[in-house]
């Protein structure tokens, strides 16, 4: 079973899993993770939704967090109090958050990070720290990035980007709460 050092959010992404989805989100919920991002940034809101009532119904059977990504309404639907919203979308429904208990938000500067912070977000993940092949074209923003965003705000700041067991504790030692993952969290 995978187990890690830190707080870790596990963010998912279907594609690269490369077991049955539902069955690698129970085997996740069984580690030590704090929490799962659901982020299917490819689905309709009807697919999502669906997809979301099946793992929240696995999360909940383990006790753990869901923090559904982006579709406020689907979380409003299907009563669920963790979103996870881009910082435009965290500002565009400002006035939907309030009956939300757990509010992420996705940043890239120490600027966002303030700003995220002032809209209500009580956690933030900030990246791409490290070299990923998810953002192949993208070049890292690296540990000074975390030093600042994590330094300009009070809430917790996840680490994100090409973290895995040989950096994670740069990130941590950078200002960082936890970590969040994707990768590692789909392929182990």
């Amino acid at each position: 079973m995978i187990m890690f050092t830190y707080k870790t959010l596990a963010i998912t992404n279907r594609h690269l899993c490369r077991e049955d989805f539902l069955l690698r989100i129970e085997k996740l919920c069984k580690t030590n993770t704090e929490a799962i991002i659901l982020r299917e940034k490819d689905m309709s809101e009807d697919e999502y939704t669906v997809l979301a009532e099946k793992v929240l119904k696995i999360c909940n059977k383990y006790n753990k967090t869901c923090i559904l990504h982006t579709f406020i309404d689907t979380a409003i639907k299907l009563n669920c109090p963790n979103i996870h919203l881009p910082l435009h979308l965290l500002e565009k429904y400002k006035d939907k958050l309030s009956s939300f208990k757990i509010i992420g938000s996705s940043v890239h500067s120490a600027a966002e990070a303030e700003e995220a912070e002032k809209l209500g977000a009580t956690y933030i993940t900030a990246g791409h720290i490290f070299k990923t092949d998810c953002k192949k074209d993208l070049a890292p923003r690296g540990l000074q990035f975390v030093k600042d965003v994590a330094s300009s705000v009070s809430i917790p700041v996840y680490g994100l980007g090409g973290i895995h067991k040989n950096n994670e504790k740069s990130a941590i030692d950078s200002g960082c709460t936890g970590i969040a993952i994707m990768s590692e969290a789909m392929t182990p």
